[in-house]
């Protein structure tokens, strides 16, 4: 295999003629230019020089490799000026996956940091609900997802093989019309005085979530409409037509119109996490968008 640092010392000893011109232009000795020239003969298994006295003249093989060598030189030079940029923030891109209640809330914040920190490093966004955001980073689609699961849910080990980055814990509350009985209730609300209403669900994983709480107070929910969109949802609430349960997330991700939030009992959480593969939470970038959005998640929280 020729390594690149003989090549530069090929092309210092047909620049300069001599083994020990070479040397001093390379700040070496010339025993040290003779055995890398040695060696790098060995490499490619033919003579590159030829020595007539003091003077040395290339060999065709050695014209042809002192040729390409300033191509390949230019090339690695470039490489590792263009890996050090990464490595030192002053580069890089990191492809990010959230579902769309992080994307308008903690996502914003983070990037925002991110850029003023970071200029050189450019971050993709696309959205995707958990498990299929989780599959895209382990498929190499993307470089960070952001995720959640329910506290108590199955499948808590689905993370094993990913690093974990925790964001924040976020409760479920209710939606009501504001001219509700409960609108305006201090303290918890159980979720079975709900029994009785009209629903509007969520996400597939909110919606899955709800039926299960409520069957656990001992009811099935009644569900009139299901929407993933949560100012759709928010919107549904405040014309009457029914509540809904949300977490608080994709509440504060819109703006509230004719609505009431209460807290419910028992409490039930999410797990805001943000996920990576191990290999690449060793990349500068990642882990600088990682270090950002936990420091965006501390921030939701406190705003609390």
């Amino acid at each position: 295999m020729i390594e690149a640092r003989h090549l530069r010392v090929l092309r210092a000893v047909a620049s300069t003629g001599s083994f020990s011109a070479a040397g001093r232009e390379l700040g070496c000795t010339q025993p040290a230019v003779s055995q890398q020239m040695k060696a790098l003969e060995s490499s490619v298994g033919t003579p590159l020089l030829v020595r007539t006295g003091r003077e040395m003249r290339l060999t065709q093989a050695g014209e042809a490799l002192v040729r390409h060598a300033a191509g390949i030189i230019a090339g690695l030079t470039a490489a590792e000026e263009e890996v050090a940029a990464i490595a030192g923030l002053r580069a890089g891109r990191v492809r990010l996956v959230s579902f769309p209640s992080g994307s308008s809330t903690l996502v914003p914040t983070a990037l925002a940091a991110l850029r003023a920190a970071h200029p050189g490093t450019r971050v993709s966004l696309e959205e995707a609900e958990p498990p299929n955001s989780v599959e895209l980073l382990r498929e190499g689609d993307c470089d960070v997802a952001l995720a959640f699961r329910y506290e108590g849910a199955a499948g808590a080990e689905e993370w094993d093989d990913l690093v974990v980055r925790p964001l924040l814990t976020d409760r479920l509350v209710a939606l009501v019309p504001e001219g509700h009985r409960l609108a305006r209730t201090e303290g918890a609300v159980a979720i079975g005085e709900l029994a009785r209403e009209s629903w509007i669900a969520g996400c597939p994983r909110c919606r899955g979530q709800l039926v299960e709480v409520c069957e656990g107070a001992g009811f099935s929910p009644r569900i009139d409409f299901a929407t993933d969109d949560y100012p759709a949802v928010v919107g549904l609430v405040g014309a009457g037509l029914g509540v809904a349960v949300l977490p608080q997330l994709a509440v504060e991700s819109v703006r509230p119109r004719g609505v009431r939030t209460v807290t419910l009992e028992p409490a039930v959480r999410r797990e805001i996490v943000a996920l990576t593969l191990p290999d690449l939470a060793q990349v500068p970038a990642v882990t600088a968008t990682l270090d950002e959005l936990a420091r965006a998640g501390v921030r939701q929280s406190s705003a609390r």
